[in-house]
């Protein structure tokens, strides 16, 4: 569909009849090869009502394979957390395990602070 509406939410209507409406596409960065990935495990206890995280940064790829490793992480640790915005959220602190684990798949990851 070439004029979807739902797709053009908050833009001014135009008048003109010559108006070809163009939305902006970011492109996803290729998936680097786990070997060429610079992965830092950290944790984070801010602004999570003093719960601790796992934080796995630096991940260059598209969000699924990003979705993937989280999903693989999560469950071998056996617990829950989340992968967005190229950051692997892990609920608990399990840094030596996620490197570990990290290593293991062939990624080049250390353990932050």
């Amino acid at each position: 569909m070439d004029n979807d509406w739902k797709k053009r939410l908050g833009v001014v209507y135009s008048t003109n009849p010559d108006f070809q409406y163009q939305t902006s596409q970011v492109e996803e960065a290729e998936t680097l090869a786990p070997s060429k990935q610079r992965l830092v495990v950290s944790i984070d206890r801010r602004q999570r009502a003093g719960k601790q995280v796992t934080l796995v940064k630096g991940f260059v790829g598209k969000a699924d394979d990003l979705a993937a490793l989280g999903k693989a992480l999560k469950v071998k640790c056996g617990v829950g957390g989340t992968a967005k915005d190229g950051e692997i959220t892990v609920q608990g602190d399990l840094r030596d395990k996620v490197v570990a684990l990290l290593q293991g798949m062939g990624y080049n990851a250390k353990r932050g602070n």
